[in-house]
């Protein structure tokens, strides 16, 4: 089970960090990522990180969010920068491993410009 949490709403330019909270003692062996999703739209990769701490991010968000994991926490982090407008949406924490897939219900993040 995930459950995010952290969203709200910023003003354009401004920070927030959401948690992706997993129950289970294997968490460290999955992949995690990062979606973000909009109405009318389907679910984008924002970020992921693998076991090994391998990451990658959408290009959107390059130099502006930063993904990290606590494994001992069985936790995972988004840290977002500079919001912008645009970032405005539902993020869905994600974790794969083998056939096991995983979704969260979703936190909301709103930017005002």
């Amino acid at each position: 089970q995930l459950v995010e949490s952290g969203g709200g709403l910023v003003q354009a330019g401004g920070s927030l960090t959401l948690s992706c909270a997993a129950t289970g003692d294997r968490f460290s062996l999955y992949t995690v990522g990062w979606y973000h999703q909009v109405p009318g739209k389907e679910r984008e990769l924002v970020a992921a990180i693998t076991r090994a701490g391998s990451i990658n991010y959408a290009d959107s968000v390059k130099g502006r969010f930063t993904i990290s994991r606590d494994n001992a926490k069985n936790l995972v982090y988004l840290q977002m920068d500079s919001l912008k407008f645009e970032d405005t949406g539902v993020y869905y924490c994600h974790a794969q491993w083998g056939s096991g897939t995983f979704w969260g219900q979703g936190t909301q993040v709103t930017v005002s410009s």
